[in-house]
């Protein structure tokens, strides 16, 4: 199915969503649409759901109870259509393998039954690497790389898939300074055409660069606003939150009955 035939508004869409791992709750009675060309924030403490979300639109795990869809279709059948950037970026040191071949990932489930790479995937892999200004180590082994340079590399690989949405988690975890502002630069170039969901823990940066929020703590509420409150931190987290300025990160208080 190609991306240009859909003309379905919503990217992506959950009803009564619910998700065990055991006997162990881990999503509730989740209900969520996603519009196309959103660029979505997830945060949410940890063991909260954020991955298992995620994990659960990509089609990796299927639901308990409830439906998730993806253009209107069932997650699996449009993994094509998703760009998942992890937030472990390594390689064995054993398995050696190049920044361009990496990249070249991306592509694999679109060259057929012969595995080969043609012409036309190496000059996306090198477009896509410039794009992340990772072109000049393209022969370099990826594990010879910084994290930084590896989650750009990762970025390329999420790219040359052509994504209609991308999945990003944690991306400036190990990423310098500089290059977190270019990634959010890139994604908001790419949010004209691509649906972005961002997994982070930095407050500060996404209230300055995304759209909406969706807070996750087994259950789901989302905000139609990049503004991060007090009140939306205190009900996803279930205790008392203050946040110390603008740009900077909360502080959740004690423990409380």
């Amino acid at each position: 199915m190609s991306l240009e035939n859909i003309v379905e508004p919503i990217a992506i869409e959950i009803h009564d969503l619910w998700f065990s791992y055991g006997r162990q709750n881990v999503l509730e009675d989740v209900n969520l649409l996603i519009r196309r060309n959103e660029f979505l924030a997830v945060i949410g403490p940890n063991g909260g759901g954020k991955t298992t979300l995620v994990r659960l639109i990509l089609g990796i795990l299927r639901p308990d109870r409830g439906v998730v869809r993806v253009f209107d279709e069932a997650p699996e059948k449009m993994a094509r259509h998703m760009g998942y950037v992890p937030q472990n970026t390594h390689f064995s040191k054993e398995f050696p393998i190049s920044v361009l071949d990496v990249a070249l990932m991306g592509r694999l489930g679109r060259v057929g039954r012969a595995w080969r790479y043609s012409p036309a995937d190496r000059r996306m892999a090198e477009k896509a690497l410039d794009r992340v200004g990772m072109l000049s180590y393209r022969d370099a082994p990826i594990n010879n790389l910084s994290g930084g340079q590896r989650q750009r590399v990762f970025i390329a690989r999420a790219l040359i898939t052509e994504p209609g949405i991308l999945f990003m988690d944690e991306p400036t975890a190990s990423v310098d300074t500089e290059w977190q502002a270019n990634i959010y630069t890139l994604l908001k170039e790419l949010n004209d055409s691509v649906t972005i969901v961002v997994v982070s823990h930095d407050i500060g940066i996404l209230s300055s660069n995304v759209k909406s929020v969706v807070c996750v703590n087994r259950t789901v509420f989302y905000h139609d606003s990049a503004e991060i409150t007090t009140e939306m931190l205190e009900k996803m987290y279930q205790c008392p939150v203050e946040l110390i300025a603008h740009g900077l990160p909360h502080r959740v208080l004690g423990r409380h009955g």
